[in-house]
């Protein structure tokens, strides 16, 4: 993703600031090839995750991410559709497909994922208010998930939307519909197991980058229909699936 002052990070693993002409505050870092550089970014970038709700005053554009793979793994494909807010309807969408750079690691899926997801958002005529990814958040061994990570380098508040829990523990959920509880690793609540839909799995919700729990909560309810993903999720899936 590109701004005005933006350069290259270069090869140190140090991460880097970067404060874009439309306000946004970026972390720009090294893409490696190896577990042990990739933790260690992690490590270096987790410091900067904002789990406060810093959504703007009016939201115009929301977005569901979906990243994928194809060609046994050696393409990486970026799906995007932009929905207005108020009725769901789909604004733009965009799809792009990227060599992947980075092999298979538990852990550290997003340093595969996410450089396309950055090239998919430079494609859009205008970046979303909040970006609902198909993915975890803060609800990651090292509260790094992939929504969490694209949070951090796009500047974007995101939103975590997981059909299956990676870490934590929690209660069943309740069979009522939109009734959650807690995902939690030891003390700390990191997300929500959410009944979408009765009689169906629940999905994890979680916050990623600049948006708190009760605010992911609230916008994943206002985007579910009848279905047990929400419509962001859902518009994301078929535009990937469509073009594949």
């Amino acid at each position: 993703m590109t701004s005005n002052n933006d350069t290259p990070a270069g090869t140190s693993l140090e991460p880097v600031i970067r404060h874009t002409a439309d306000g946004r505050t970026r972390i720009e870092h090294a893409w490696p090839r190896e577990a042990r550089a990739g933790r260690a970014i992690q490590h270096a970038i987790a410091r900067h995750v904002d789990t406060q709700n810093a959504l703007p005053a009016e939201i115009r554009r929301i977005a569901g991410v979906d990243i994928g793979f194809e060609d046994s793994g050696h393409t990486t494909r970026a799906a995007i559709v932009v929905l207005d807010p108020n009725d769901l309807s789909v604004l733009e969408q965009v799809l792009v497909r990227r060599p992947t750079r980075m092999p298979y690691i538990p852990g550290l899926l997003s340093f595969r994922e996410i450089p396309a997801a950055l090239d998919a958002l430079d494609e859009l005529s205008e970046l979303p208010d909040l970006l609902m990814v198909d993915g975890h958040g803060i609800a990651h061994p090292r509260r790094l998930g992939v929504a969490t990570h694209l949070g951090l380098a796009s500047g974007l508040p995101t939103i975590g939307v997981a059909k299956k829990r990676l870490t934590g523990t929690h209660d069943p959920a309740p069979e009522e519909r939109l009734a959650w509880t807690p995902l939690m690793d030891g003390h700390e609540i990191i997300g929500a197991v959410l009944r979408s839909r009765v009689r169906v799995k629940p999905i994890f919700i979680s916050p990623g980058h600049r948006v708190d729990l009760d605010t992911a909560l609230d916008w994943v309810t206002r985007t579910l229909t009848r279905y047990r993903l929400p419509e962001t999720t859902r518009a994301a899936d078929r535009l990937a699936s469509r073009r594949r």
